[in-house]
């Protein structure tokens, strides 16, 4: 199957940085910490959910001390609106404690220490790493590997290998921000159901075979069926519509 050229994945990220400059993550956060904590409780869910979830909860803790202050049983009641609040809330304080204990209550920059905390893996460290340490890490979600696939930008089986394909064709300059360019572009427009095509900057380089290259047209309405004329036919009752019985003959009569 045909896979997209390196030259045309340039000019895919040319597009994707000019039309959005600056682009970041959309869950709140106040400090690494905080984003590690978000990014924790963000695992299926979405980030608009974690966002009002922890609105109230980092103004009044943005530590791992004030958190495991706080408990984890407030901590589940505080986030009980979002999907495994009780098995996020204990990765959480867990996570809190591990960071005290081994890590000065500070927030590690690199890998293997970030995945050996409760409720992290490898996207969640690529998230923290990328958006906390500026390093140019890839974190490959639902979005990011549809995409890549559909667009055949990077194709791989699984996220791990969307993420080694993506790192052999994002030149180097657009690495720090592939992650969020490529995330909200899956997001708003290479949408899983009806992909915004028309509206898409790349859909010139997009080899998706299903792609809407102009906008579909305007469907022709289609008038209500007239109903059939009565005259020339025997008459109907109109409360049922059924032909009205003939009267019988009287005898004798002309």
């Amino acid at each position: 199957m045909a896979r997209m050229s390196k030259e045309n994945a340039a000019r895919f990220f040319a597009l994707l940085a000019a039309e959005r400059p600056d682009p970041t993550t959309e869950l709140d956060y106040i400090n690494p910490y905080t984003l590690l904590v978000a990014v924790v409780l963000s695992a299926q869910a979405t980030d608009v959910s974690v966002n009002k979830a922890t609105v109230e909860l980092f103004k009044v803790v943005d530590t791992p001390e004030k958190m495991v202050a706080l408990g984890e049983a407030k901590l589940r009641d505080t986030i009980r609106t979002i999907g495994l609040y009780r098995t996020k809330a204990a990765n959480v304080i867990r996570l809190s404690q591990i960071l005290i204990e081994k890590h000065g209550g500070t927030v590690p920059a690199n890998r293997e220490a970030l995945e050996a905390l409760p409720g992290v893996g490898r996207k969640t460290a690529n998230v923290v790493l990328n958006v906390a340490f500026g390093q140019p890490t890839i974190a490959v979600d639902t979005h990011i590997f549809r995409l890549a696939n559909r667009t055949r930008l990077a194709p791989g089986k699984d996220p791990r290998a969307v993420e080694h394909a993506l790192e052999q064709v994002v030149p180097e300059k657009y690495l720090r921000h592939a992650h969020h360019w490529l995330i909200l572009h899956g997001r708003y427009v290479c949408t899983a159901r009806n992909p915004k095509c028309t509206a898409c900057v790349v859909n010139e380089l997009c080899l998706y075979e299903g792609k809407t290259t102009l906008a579909e047209p305007v469907k022709a309405k289609v008038s209500p069926a007239r109903r059939p004329s009565n005259r020339g036919r025997a008459s109907s009752s109109p409360a049922t519509g059924r032909r009205a019985p003939r009267r019988a003959r009287t005898p004798g009569a002309t």
